[in-house]
């Protein structure tokens, strides 16, 4: 069967068409929660007023001490994640959005953090799916990954049971190359790294190669990064390669990519629609690695990392709902 070719959609900010508007009333919000092992699991399911939801999305955070709400305390306060989930209700989507195995609200869940693997995580998007099912009577849940959550995403669809609960993958601002690709590039980047690059190059070929390195050796700028405690995450999350997991996937795919993105690339954008070219590869001009519009120039656009005020870039909520009703 021949393949549709590719599409490709650039979206202007200011000059998107506006989407149909589901309710002018809030929408509804509640608390959820599924089996963790040790704790149960937390999350905050938005559901549209004035109707039964057409179509539900499970919001997978990025990497690090990212919260339901797309916050950490590393410095990001703009909440994107309650912002998608309050846009996709006005279009007539639920959402549910999560606290990850080990932090927040789902803290006691996981005695280290640091041992809740891209595997672990996966799993729980999987039972996230089917909970958000059982709470819509939907027949099926969206997977939409920010970041990190795109390999999460894109890691659950390897289990054989994910096809009877997951529509599709929304993946948003996701990593296309391995993270060691990605590391090198960004150590590499900044001149002032030249003379550590070296060591950095030899710890990320041990943890490549699923050996653990001694970071008391290393130097102290590299150290925060191949702390002992987390070498064991990164060793598996190394292992990953986000094209050859979307290449594998047959589902619909929307890959969704900023221009202004500082942290992943439109190169990494087009990595994974070249895998899978089925999927869908819509580039937001002048939009964020939060999702909001910023400049290129990197201390604006990292200013609007910790302001909350900031609405969702214009386009990114309607690209996805205008995605999930053409493949619903």
């Amino acid at each position: 069967m021949k393949r549709p070719a590719l599409l490709i959609q650039f979206l202007l900010i200011g000059l998107c068409a506006a989407a149909p508007v589901w309710s002018a009333s809030p929408p509804v919000e509640s608390f959820v929660e599924i089996p963790g092992g040790q704790a149960p699991l937390k999350a905050t399911m938005v559901n549209p007023s004035g109707g039964k939801p057409w179509a539900i999305v499970v919001i997978l955070p990025g990497s690090g001490p990212t919260d339901r709400d797309g916050n950490n305390p590393l410095g990001v306060s703009g909440r994107p994640y309650r912002l998608l989930a309050e846009g996709l209700a006005e279009q007539g989507i639920a959402s549910l959005r999560m606290d990850k195995r080990g932090m927040f609200a789902s803290g006691p869940a996981a005695n280290d953090p640091n041992r809740v693997f891209i595997s672990v995580l996966a799993a729980d998007a999987l039972a996230w799916a089917k909970r958000a099912r059982a709470e819509t009577g939907q027949t099926c849940a969206w997977l939409a990954g920010h970041s990190e959550g795109a390999l999460v995403a894109l890691v659950a669809t390897r289990n054989v049971s994910a096809g009877k609960d997951i529509c599709g993958l929304i993946l948003l601002s996701g990593a296309g190359r391995p993270l060691g690709v990605i590391l090198r590039e960004q150590l590499n980047a900044n001149p002032a790294n030249a003379a550590i690059l070296p060591q950095a190059s030899h710890a990320l070929n041990e943890l490549e190669a699923g050996r653990t390195v001694d970071p008391s050796i290393l130097h102290p700028g590299l150290q925060p990064l191949f702390r002992a405690n987390v070498q064991d995450f990164l060793i598996e999350a190394l292992a990953y390669d986000p094209a050859s997991l979307a290449a594998a996937y047959d589902g619909p795919v929307l890959i969704l990519q900023g221009t202004t993105d500082l942290q992943i690339s439109v190169e990494d954008a087009r990595k994974l629609q070249s895998a899978q070219p089925r999927a869908q590869l819509s580039l937001l001009e002048g939009v964020n690695h939060l999702l909001k519009a910023a400049p290129a120039d990197r201390a604006r656009n990292l200013s609007t990392y910790s302001d909350p005020s900031l609405p969702l870039a214009p386009g990114v909520v309607e690209t996805i709902a205008n995605f999930i009703r053409a493949h619903q």
